[in-house]
């Protein structure tokens, strides 16, 4: 028999569109073990339909380092999404 597989749980800080769909500045989300980061996006993507525009053009980090969208997320990692800025 084998052991059932238990969700991880990963932080999502949230910053400009991000921020602004969600209304907060983070959220929490369980995903199976394995996930790529790349998953996380389009979790909430799928929340948030609006986002949809900024899903090729938003890089990830994790626990405080750019990241590969193929790198796996672990059990209570920081995920950062950032959308493309502009500045004046």
């Amino acid at each position: 028999m084998t052991a059932p597989t238990l969700d991880i749980t990963v932080t999502i800080k949230l910053f400009a569109v991000y921020q602004e769909a969600f209304g907060a500045t983070e959220i929490s989300y369980q995903f199976p073990p394995n996930t790529p980061v790349k998953a996380v996006l389009d979790r909430l993507t799928l929340d948030r339909p609006q986002l949809a525009q900024w899903h090729d053009v938003t890089r990830f980090g994790i626990n405080l380092e750019f990241v590969d969208p193929e790198t796996i997320v672990c059990d209570r990692d920081e995920v950062v999404l950032i959308p493309p800025v502009s500045g004046g």
